[in-house]
Order: structure tokens, then C-alpha cells, then sequence
């Protein structure tokens, strides 16, 4: 049996759809509640031995947590007060998804109001009123947990080998993906006609690398590797395994999950896509690496 699961995008891009969403109702608590840090580090989720977790949120004095089991399929809301609600994670719309879990916090004590908006995709629905998405597949989500879970382990070990400024493993719910970046200490250049999310995430030099389910052009679940801004010569550079290539539409090193299933190390094959890549990065954008690599 293979380590990794099948997980091809069709089986599941309806639960995929729906769980983003999600994802997205309790992340706008989260960007309410929690004070700006650099890169709007303050918003990502972490993956947990049952799920994701928003780590604890400041509120009135104490915190408040939100959680994702994705083994027993629930939401658990928790407050340092003691108190905890949960909610069953089932097929249902995101508006409904959108009310019990804002009255679920009201419950508790939590008053928080959020922009219902959804970030990042195309044609957005605001949350209270999405009769569209409503499926939930909890065999999918369980095995879309236990990739995040491997991926987790081994982003955080690529990420020790860095001295210099480095995010989290963090899982960002506006993109879906899990992703850690490397900094090489110096500003990047402005980026004319930027958003303000776009111009904090990306004013400084960054290699970055992640996984994500995959959507769009990109058929199935991916390994991604790209550095900001991109140096001359970066799209062109051989990088491993030989499955690699750049997709010039995304400006990224692209590496499909099902390579790395099948591989016969596939830890082996993971890490060689992001030393690689980050050694084009470094090298093309004439990092210090003496000084930023252990």
C-alpha cells in the first residue's frame, strides 16, 4: 500500500469547493480578531494531529480557538474561559454553515462581525447567501487531512535547515494551500499597481513552496515552488526530479502529487523539488547562503 492516497481533483472538487469556503468563514474571524503581523502571518490555520487549528485568538482578555477535526468531522470552538461548543461538519450550504457557526460564537460570548466576502477565487458568493456549495465527502476530507498531515512534517524539516527569516508551515484558507517561504533578508523592489495584500506579502525577497489541491488549468493536487521577485534565468533552470517543470502561467516550479505518490521514496523525491528550486532561487538571486542556510 502506498504511504500517500489517490486523491484525484474530480473525485472530490465539489467537498473541495465547499471546505474552502468554510475554511474561509472561520479564517475572516480569525483576520478580525487577531492583530497584524508581517505578511498577514496574523490569518493562516496549522495543521493538527486531528485537523487545522486557528491557534488561540485574542478576545476580551482571554482567547477563543477554532478547530478542525477531520477525524471525527466536527468543529470545535473553545474559549480559555472554559467554555466550548462544537458543530458537526456534514453536507450543508455554506450559508447555513455561515449561521450556525456565527451563532455558535455568539454563545459563547464571542461578538465578532466579518466581510462575507471570499477571498481569492473567481465570482465570489458572500457566505450568507451560498445555496451553491453544500457538499461534504468525509472519506475525501480525511484523506486530504493526512496529506496536509505528511506534507506538514516535511516542509518543517526542509524549513530547519534555514537561519535566516522563515514563515511557518502555515495553511493559508484564501489560497488553499500549505506553504512555508524562505526570506533572503532584502527588500524587493515595489510593485507598481500592487494591493495592499500583494504589496505587504511580497515586500521582501522571498523563495516559496507549498502543496495545494490543485484547480483551474492544474488537473490535480500539486507541489509548487516559486521566488519573488523572479530572477532572469529561473523558468529555464533544471530542476529535480525529473517530473518537475515550470508552469509559465503560474511563474512556478510545478511537481504533481501523483509523482510523488508513486515514487519509490517519496520523501526523497519531495525534498529534492524543494532544494532544488530553492537552490535556483538563491543562486540566480544572489542570496547570501553562507550566511542564511544551517
Amino acid at each position: 500500500m502506498d504511504l500517500l492516497p489517490a486523491l484525484p481533483l474530480d473525485s472530490w472538487k465539489d467537498t473541495l469547493a465547499t471546505l474552502h469556503m468554510w475554511t474561509q468563514v472561520v479564517g475572516k474571524v480569525r483576520l478580525e480578531l487577531c492583530p497584524l503581523v508581517n505578511h498577514f502571518w496574523n490569518v493562516p490555520f496549522y495543521v493538527t494531529s486531528r485537523g487545522m487549528t486557528t491557534s488561540p485568538m485574542p478576545y476580551q482578555g482571554g482567547t477563543v480557538e477554532v478547530q478542525f477535526d477531520f477525524i471525527e468531522h466536527k468543529l470545535s470552538i473553545e474559549c480559555s474561559n472554559g467554555r466550548t461548543v462544537a458543530i458537526a461538519l456534514k453536507p450543508q450550504t455554506v450559508a447555513d454553515f455561515y449561521k450556525t457557526f456565527m451563532a455558535a460564537l455568539a454563545e459563547l460570548g464571542v461578538m465578532v462581525k466579518i466581510w462575507t466576502t471570499p477571498c481569492e477565487i473567481a465570482d465570489p458568493i458572500p457566505f450568507e447567501k451560498d445555496l451553491q456549495h453544500c457538499a461534504y465527502d468525509r472519506e475525501a476530507v480525511h484523506k486530504f487531512w493526512g496529506i496536509l498531515v505528511w506534507v506538514d512534517q516535511v516542509l518543517k524539516e526542509f524549513r530547519a535547515g534555514f537561519m535566516g527569516k522563515v514563515s511557518p508551515v502555515h495553511f493559508f484558507w484564501g489560497s488553499f494551500d500549505l506553504a512555508v517561504t524562505r526570506f533572503s533578508g532584502r527588500r524587493a523592489p515595489e510593485r507598481p499597481g500592487a494591493d495592499p495584500i500583494t504589496r505587504e506579502a511580497y515586500s521582501h525577497e522571498v523563495s516559496s513552496a507549498g502543496f495545494w489541491p490543485g484547480g483551474g488549468d492544474i488537473k490535480g493536487p500539486a507541489f509548487y515552488s516559486y521566488c519573488a521577485p523572479e530572477p532572469a534565468g529561473f523558468s529555464e533552470m533544471k530542476v529535480r526530479p525529473q517530473a518537475a517543470f515550470y508552469d509559465p502561467q503560474l511563474k512556478e516550479f510545478l511537481l504533481m502529487y501523483d509523482d510523488v505518490r508513486t515514487a519509490t521514496d517519496q520523501k526523497a523525491a519531495l525534498m529534492e523539488f524543494l532544494q532544488s528550486t530553492y537552490d535556483a532561487a538563491a543562486d540566480l538571486g544572489k542570496w547570501d547562503r553562507k550566511a542564511l542556510e544551517r
